[in-house]
């Protein structure tokens, strides 16, 4: 025999790197050689299979993310994460008033957990104009206020200014769909009529409007200065209705609540957002199962497809299972090669899907060129959040439950018969 062909039948026995190398190199010369124009189409079928459903997880967690945040985020700029209001019996709008000076045995600002506070109250009314009567609920806030968290409510005009030489500001924010109603615009004036004994009324301002999509605020909800309650109820400089906490992480809500918990007055309650609007934050929550199924089924699906594709080309490339396994190729090394021939598709349509979904993210956060009803999604548009450790690990998760599901159709590999396959056709 040539020496020169010796080593075509030497036993193709390697160590781990080496069986590594030849695996991925074969791999290689599969993808880049098909076997048959059907093996082409497989090929681009499971790209996009894996491409389509990595892109679709991606933008169902940049959209839900972007919602479940925009939501979030109005109920906070209404009400803060927590507020904190004497004990009460009563579901009337007349609030009891709390000491500001003696609500906290520390000042709250110096837990870690609290980032600010600020004073509130509030007090029902009728608001008049020539046509139109509205019922509300005047919100008296002071310079204290964080007028950049509600920021993103604005629609039109300013936010209320707060003048020290007089004894309350007469100008107000209302709502665009009341503004609607009443037929109001900014630097309009209404009559606001307060039922007390005895019944007493102002004529205000309105130098703003805002929207935030969500009933509870939009339909009866006046922002005004909270020094004009305090004139109408009697109530001393230092006196509110309750105080409204915001702290610098809402994943850290629990831990916040026991801190300020331990140094508020005995006789005054703290409440969380989520208790305010537990409703919300349950539909939110179903939101997120949902999104569990959908998950769940693409991954499925994928999974599926990357399982066919490897089965369709092992029968495929039967004979050169037989002519390697007539070599000395061991299971475990054919194996290889086809899993690595599935990474490669894998890694392929994760690049594909990323950029795709990826690209929409930026589009729609800059451009907002998908809208949405306000009337029936509290927001305008499409939000998108970027919550990169969630979007790597849908890659992560995608690329390591792809790579188990691969070895499945490998063990068929073991049944393979070294003649039976060289004679296959």
């Amino acid at each position: 025999m040539p020496a020169a062909l010796v080593p075509m039948f030497l036993p193709l026995n390697f160590g781990p790197m080496n069986t590594n190398r030849l695996g991925l190199f074969i791999a290689k010369r599969l993808n880049q050689n098909p076997s048959s124009r059907f093996s082409a189409i497989i090929y681009r079928v499971a790209v996009a299979s894996v491409a389509l459903g990595v892109g679709l997880m991606l933008i169902a967690f940049l959209v839900l993310g972007g919602f479940q945040r925009a939501v979030q985020q109005k109920l906070f700029s209404f009400g803060g994460h927590f507020q904190i209001t004497r004990f009460s019996l009563s579901n009337s709008y007349e609030e009891e008033p709390l000491d500001l000076q003696q609500a906290f045995s520390v000042p709250p600002t110096s837990l870690n957990t609290v980032k600010h506070v600020q004073p509130f109250a509030y007090k029902a009314g009728l608001l008049k104009t020539a046509t139109e009567v509205q019922g509300v609920l005047l919100k008296g806030v002071d310079a204290t206020f964080d007028t950049a968290q509600f920021a993103q409510n604005m629609v039109a005009g300013r936010f209320v200014r707060f003048d020290t030489t007089q004894r309350y500001s007469r100008e107000v924010l209302l709502s665009r769909r009341m503004a609607n109603l009443l037929q109001l615009e900014v630097d309009s004036t209404a009559v606001l009529y307060f039922v007390q004994n005895p019944p007493r009324f102002r004529k205000l301002k309105v130098v703003g409007i805002y929207s935030t999509g969500l009933e509870e605020f939009d339909d009866r909800i006046l922002i005004g200065d909270i020094d004009l309650i305090r004139q109408l109820n009697g109530w001393q400089p230092q006196q509110a209705g309750g105080i409204e906490v915001f702290i610098n992480d809402f994943d850290q809500l629990d831990k916040a609540f026991a801190e300020l918990d331990l140094v508020t007055a005995p006789q005054l309650r703290v409440r969380s957002v989520i208790n305010r609007f537990l409703q919300l934050f349950d539909w939110l929550a179903l939101l997120n199962r949902n999104v569990v199924i959908f998950l769940t089924v693409i991954f499925f699906v994928a999974g599926f497809n990357m399982v066919s594709t490897l089965l369709i080309l092992i029968m495929e490339r039967t004979g050169m299972i037989g002519l390697l396994k007539a070599m000395g190729g061991s299971n475990r090394l054919i194996r290889r090669i086809f899993v690595f021939n599935g990474l490669r598709l894998t890694v392929k349509g994760l690049l594909i899907g990323n950029t795709l979904a990826l690209g929409f993210g930026a589009l729609q956060y800059y451009l907002h060129v998908i809208p949405l009803d306000p009337e029936n999604y509290y927001m305008d548009f499409v939000p998108v959040y970027w919550d990169w450790p969630v979007l790597l690990a849908v890659n992560g998760g995608a690329v390591l439950l792809i790579s188990l599901v691969l070895y499945i159709p490998t063990f068929l590999i073991s049944r393979i018969r070294p003649i039976k396959a060289i004679r296959f056709n």
